[in-house]
This record gives C-alpha cells, sequence and structure tokens, in this order.
C-alpha cells in the first residue's frame, strides 16, 4: 500500500480522534506515520492536517470560543517558544519528556481514580500554561500536554474545553505550518499527501465531533483522562526508548 492510500487513513483516523475529545490528532498520527514516512516529511504534512483539524474545529465551535481563555495561552506561548529555542541545546530532553510523561499520566490517573482535580485558576494562570506549551513545543516537541492539563483543571464544560483548545491550537499550527514552509520542509512531496489526506481528515473530525455530540461531560471528561494517562505512557517511553 502506498503513502497516498496509507497517510489519508491515518489521518482519518486522527482527525476522528480530535473531533471527539478536542486533542491528540498528531500523537495517534506521527507515531504511525513513521512507518511510511520519514520524520521530516511526517512532521511537516501532520503541522498542515493540523491546521485543518482546528481550523475545522474552530469553525463548528465558534459560538463557544472566549477570547479571555485562548488569548492568556497565545501570548504566554510566544516568550515560551523564544525561551526554548535558546536553550534547546543547554537542555536533556529525555529528562523533560520523562518527567512531562510522569507527570501526565499521574495527574490523569489520580483524576480517574480519586477524582477529578478541579482548580478553576484565574485566566491569567493561562499565561504559564502557554509559556510551558511553546517551551515544550520547542525543546522537545512534546507542547500539547501543558495546556490540556490546565484546560481539564480549569473543570470547563466539553464544548468549553475544545474550543479553548481549537482557539489556541490553530495558532499554533497556523505558526508551525509557516515555519516548515519558509525553512523548506513543506516539500511539493509533503502538499500532495496533505491534498490526498484532506478529505479524510476533515471526515474523520466530522465525525468524531458527530459521536460527541452524543456523549455526555462525564464520560467525555473520563475520555480525556484515560486519552491523557496514554500520552504520559508514550512520553516516558519516548524518553527512554
Amino acid at each position: 500500500m502506498t503513502p497516498f492510500i496509507l497517510v489519508p487513513l491515518i489521518f482519518l483516523i486522527a482527525g476522528f480522534l480530535q473531533g471527539l475529545t478536542g486533542f491528540g490528532s498528531a500523537m495517534i498520527a506521527m507515531p504511525l506515520l513513521a512507518f511510511v514516512l520519514d520524520i521530516k516529511t511526517a512532521v511537516a504534512v501532520c503541522t498542515l492536517c493540523g491546521v485543518v483539524i482546528n481550523l475545522k474545529m474552530v469553525l463548528n465551535l465558534r459560538a463557544k470560543i472566549d477570547l479571555k481563555k485562548v488569548l492568556p495561552l497565545t501570548i504566554g506561548c510566544i516568550p515560551g517558544a523564544i525561551f526554548g529555542t535558546v536553550v534547546v541545546n543547554q537542555v536533556n530532553s529525555n529528562i523533560i519528556m520523562f518527567l512531562l510523561g510522569i507527570l501526565l499520566a499521574g495527574y490523569a490517573a489520580y483524576s480517574l481514580l480519586i477524582k477529578p482535580v478541579i482548580l478553576k485558576l484565574h485566566p491569567l494562570w493561562g499565561l504559564l500554561g502557554g509559556f510551558s506549551t511553546g517551551f515544550l513545543t520547542a525543546t522537545v516537541s512534546a507542547g500539547g500536554p501543558p495546556v490540556i492539563i490546565y484546560a481539564a483543571v480549569m473543570g470547563w464544560e466539553k464544548d468549553e474545553l475544545k474550543s479553548t483548545l481549537a482557539g489556541f491550537f490553530i495558532t499554533s499550527a497556523t505558526f508551525g505550518a509557516a515555519g516548515h514552509l519558509i525553512s523548506g520542509i513543506t516539500t511539493f512531496y509533503v502538499f500532495k499527501l496533505f491534498l490526498a489526506s484532506l478529505i479524510p481528515v476533515l471526515l474523520g473530525v466530522y465525525l468524531g465531533y458527530s459521536l460527541a455530540g452524543k456523549i455526555s461531560d462525564e464520560l467525555y471528561k473520563r475520555m480525556v483522562m484515560i486519552l491523557l494517562v496514554f500520552m504520559g505512557i508514550m512520553l516516558i517511553f519516548e524518553s527512554i526508548g
């Protein structure tokens, strides 16, 4: 089977996951793409599809998007990314990924087994969440967990959480795609794979979003925590692999 069959199938699944939960498309897409594409091509295609996924999510949830929730995350992300870029050669990425995995899996497991952790922090805490996301994206390419944890502990309802993540992720994905284009990572081959995946990824988001509307808030939050445990375990194994 050629990449032009396998890659669209992968993004059908990835789009479904993000449409259902509001995040996680790259988490499932990147390990699968690694079996089909070289890492640079996989990252470039995943970033372009991430723009489409989050744009579709923003359009679906536009009535729910609250800029007061999104802006602190976005503003904090910029200096975090700059700082991460400056110190990337001085940090041990494996240690950071290991600790991040422990934090993520531990927090989510506690929320599943004991009780959900709801803090309802002041929105300005979003600056720290955004900064951490930008820093980790620049240093270990794993920026999602901090902002996802921040959104989860705020106690938001399903659509609040998904709309805030989509509003933030569309900005970071767009900047990432622009950077890949400028640096030459986005080649004509990458663009062809992206075009081949466009309809499948949109179909996946549609199906996931439609199913999410039939899921209760309580079940949705449990699904998010299970996914966070999985993400944490993946980070731990990647750090020691």
